[in-house]
């Protein structure tokens, strides 16, 4: 691997694992491959993680610190996937919830 001309191309770590996948090394080297890839993903493992505390900070707050686990857990999907919901048009969400059968019973 070391006379191959194509070593000399390698930058980074991400360009270490697109040769080794083009020479077929990660057959070869399995678990230097598989450590390439957790190095490659860790970042991104570390920004998803603190972005999920930070949003529990915003919406855990002094007035709200005794929210349960499934009320807590919904509001912190919502402000995480808040772009998916803004696309969401809230007479759709209106409409859903007039169509739904009403749940109350007589007493």
């Amino acid at each position: 691997m070391r006379s191959d001309d194509r070593i000399g191309e390698i930058t980074g770590v991400s360009d270490l694992c697109k040769i080794m996948i083009r020479l077929k090394k990660h057959r070869v080297y399995p678990l230097v491959f598989l450590l390439i890839k957790l190095a490659l993903l860790l970042p991104v493992a570390t920004a998803t993680v603190e972005r999920v505390f930070s949003a529990m900070k915003i919406i855990k707050s002094q007035l709200r610190n005794r929210l349960g686990d499934d009320f807590m857990n919904d509001c912190l999907m919502a402000y995480i996937e808040k772009d998916v919901l803004n696309s969401i048009d809230n007479e759709d969400v209106i409409q859903r919830f007039q169509n739904m059968k009403s749940r109350r019973g007589l007493l």
